[in-house]
C-alpha cells in the first residue's frame, strides 16, 4: 500500500510539474511569438505595440517629448514650485480603508518631483543599460545603437501619458498614504468613459502581472546577475562566496528589508540618494574611457552613423536592445509597461501633467545618455566582434572587459555600480509589487508585511538558484503588463491632453 501511494504520489507531482512546465512554455511563447524580420531573425509582436504606441503618443501629442524638455529640467528643479502650493484640506480627500467606493485625489503627495524622478530611474537604470547594450552591439554591431536612441526619443512620449494618469486617478488612505498607477486609472478613467466593466479586468490582470514580475524580473533577476559579476570580480572559483549565493542573497534581502519597510518615503530618500551617485559613477568611469581614446570618438560616431541602416544595424538596434535591453532589468526603459507611474503617483503635485513631464526625462537618462555611453566605450575599445551572440552575464562581462582596458581596476567599479544598480531596482520593484498587492488583497498591515517578507525570501532564492525559466516567466509577465496598460493609454489619451492644456495654461499665466 505505501509503495502504491508513493508511486501515485510521485505520478501526481510529475503530472503538475509537467503541466506547470506545458503552461509555462505556452504562455512565454505566447507573449514573445515573433513576427519575422528576416528568414532567421524574429521581433515579439508586444514590441511592436510598444513601439507603434509610442510613435502614435509622440505625434498625438505634437512632439511633446522634444518641445516640452526644457519644461521638464525646471519642474524637476523646482522652478514652477510656486505655482502648487497645494491646500491639503481643499485638496484631499481621505479615504477609509473599509469603503468599497474610492475617490479621485489631487494635491499633496508623498515625495518631492526630484524624488519621483529618481525612485522610477532606480528601477529602469539597471542590467539592460549594461549587458543589454553589449548583447545589442554584437548582434547589430554599431548601427545598433542609432535604433537605441531612437527607442529612447519615442519612449519619452509613452512615459509621459502613463504617469500623467497615474497621478490624476491616484488615491490616498486615512494616513495620507498615495495609492497609484496603471491599476487604478485603468478602473477609474475607463468607469468615466462607460467601460466599467472592462476597466476592472485590465486591472487585475496588470495586477496579477506587475506582481509577478516585481518577484522575477524586479528581484531574483537582479539580485542573481549581480552576484555573478560579484563571484567573478573576486576570483570566481576561488570567491570566498562561490557557490554560496544564498549568503549575498541573505545580506541584500535584509539591506531590501531595512528600506521598504518604509515604504515610498523611505524609498525616495534612499533613491535620490542612490541613484546620482551610482549614474555620476558608472558615467565618470565611462567618462574616463572615453577621455582616454577621445581620438577614436568621431570614428566611432561615424561606425554609428554608417551601420545605423544595414540590415544588421537595424536588427540589432531592435532584437538586441528590445528583446534583451528591455526584457533584462525590466526593460530599458519600461517606456509603456505602466510601471514608473506607480512610483510617480505618490508626487507632491495638484496638476498631473507636471508629473508626466517630469517622467519624459527618465528615458531620456536611462537609453539616450546611459546606454549610449556605454556603447561608445564597447565600440571604442573593440571588445564587440560582428555576429556574437552573448548571455547577460557575458554581457556585463564584455562591459567589465572594455573598463579594465582603461584602468585595470575598474572591473571592481563596475561590480559595486551593477550591485547598486541591483539594489535599487529591487526596492522600487518591490513598491510597485506591494501597490499591486494590496489593490487584489487589500492595504491593511498584515498583507503589506506578508507581501515584503516574501519578496526578501525570493532575494535569497535568486541570489542561490539558476533561474532559467523562472526568469523568462517573469519576464512574460512585465512584457504583458503593456497589454492592459497600452490599452487604457490608448482611450484615456484625451484626458491627458486636457491635463496638458490646463498645466501649460497655468505656466503662461504666470510669465
Amino acid at each position: 500500500m505505501y509503495m502504491l501511494l508513493l508511486n501515485a504520489s510521485q505520478n501526481l507531482d510529475e503530472t503538475i510539474n509537467n503541466y506547470f512546465k506545458n503552461a509555462t512554455t505556452w504562455f512565454i511563447d505566447g507573449v514573445f511569438a515573433e513576427i519575422p524580420l528576416t528568414q532567421n531573425v524574429g521581433i515579439p509582436w508586444v514590441l511592436i505595440v510598444l513601439i507603434l504606441g509610442a510613435l502614435y503618443f509622440t505625434i498625438y501629442f505634437r512632439f511633446v517629448n522634444i518641445r516640452e524638455f526644457f519644461t521638464a529640467i525646471k519642474v524637476v528643479r523646482g522652478n514652477y514650485e510656486h505655482l502648487e502650493n497645494p491646500n491639503p484640506k481643499e485638496s484631499i480627500v481621505k479615504i477609509k480603508e473599509d469603503e468599497s467606493e474610492p475617490v479621485k485625489v489631487e494635491g499633496d503627495g508623498e515625495v518631492t518631483h526630484f524624488q519621483a524622478l529618481t525612485a522610477a530611474i532606480s528601477a529602469t537604470v539597471g542590467l539592460g543599460n549594461i549587458a543589454g547594450v553589449a548583447i545589442a552591439l554584437g548582434i547589430g554591431g554599431p548601427g545598433a545603437t542609432f535604433w537605441m536612441i531612437l527607442i529612447g526619443l519615442l519612449g519619452m512620449s509613452s512615459k509621459f501619458v502613463e504617469c500623467t494618469l497615474g497621478v490624476k486617478y491616484r488615491e490616498v488612505n486615512s494616513e495620507g498614504t498615495i495609492f497609484g498607477g496603471p491599476m487604478y486609472y485603468l478602473k477609474k478613467g475607463l468607469q468615466e468613459k462607460g467601460l466599467q466593466k472592462l476597466g476592472k479586468i485590465l486591472a487585475i490582470i496588470f495586477a496579477v502581472m506587475c506582481i509577478g514580475g516585481s518577484f522575477g524580473g524586479g528581484n531574483m533577476f537582479q539580485v542573481n546577475q549581480a552576484f555573478k559579476l560579484f563571484e567573478h570580480v573576486t576570483g570566481g572559483t576561488e570567491s570566498i562566496l562561490y557557490e554560496r549565493g544564498w549568503i549575498f542573497g541573505l545580506i541584500m534581502a535584509m539591506l531590501v528589508g531595512i528600506v521598504i519597510i518604509g515604504g515610498i518615503r523611505k524609498i525616495a530618500k534612499v533613491t535620490d540618494k542612490i541613484v546620482p551617485f551610482m549614474v555620476v559613477t558608472y558615467i565618470l568611469a565611462v567618462l574616463i574611457i572615453l577621455g582616454m581614446n577621445y581620438q577614436q570618438i568621431p570614428n566611432a560616431f561615424q561606425s554609428i552613423w554608417n551601420g545605423a541602416f544595414n540590415p544588421e544595424g537595424v536588427i540589432g538596434g531592435f532584437v538586441g536592445v528590445l528583446i534583451q535591453g528591455f526584457k533584462r532589468a525590466a526593460f530599458s526603459n519600461e517606456a509603456g509597461i505602466g510601471s514608473a507611474s506607480i512610483a510617480h503617483s505618490a508626487v507632491k503635485t495638484k496638476y498631473p501633467a507636471s508629473e508626466g513631464l517630469v517622467a519624459l526625462l527618465e528615458p531620456f537618462i536611462d537609453t539616450v545618455v546611459v546606454c549610449t555611453m556605454t556603447a561608445l566605450v564597447l565600440i571604442i575599445t573593440n571588445v564587440i566582434t560582428p555576429n556574437m551572440t552573448l548571455s547577460d552575464e557575458e554581457g556585463v562581462l564584455l562591459t567589465a572587459q572594455a573598463l579594465e582596458s582603461g584602468i585595470s581596476w575598474f572591473p571592481y567599479l563596475l561590480s559595486f555600480a551593477v550591485i547598486l544598480f541591483a539594489f535599487s531596482s529591487m526596492i522600487s520593484w518591490s513598491y510597485y509589487g506591494y501597490q499591486a498587492w494590496s489593490y487584489l488583497f487589500g492595504r491593511g498591515r498584515k498583507t503589506e508585511y506578508a507581501y515584503k517578507l516574501l519578496f526578501c525570501i525570493f532575494t535569497v532564492i535568486g541570489a542561490a538558484a539558476t533561474l532559467g525559466a523562472v526568469t523568462d516567466f517573469s519576464d512574460a509577465m512585465i512584457f504583458s503588463m503593456l497589454v492592459p496598460n497600452m490599452i487604457g493609454l490608448f482611450i484615456l489619451s484625451p484626458k491627458v491632453a486636457e491635463e496638458l492644456k490646463r498645466y501649460r495654461k497655468l505656466i503662461k499665466s504666470q510669465k
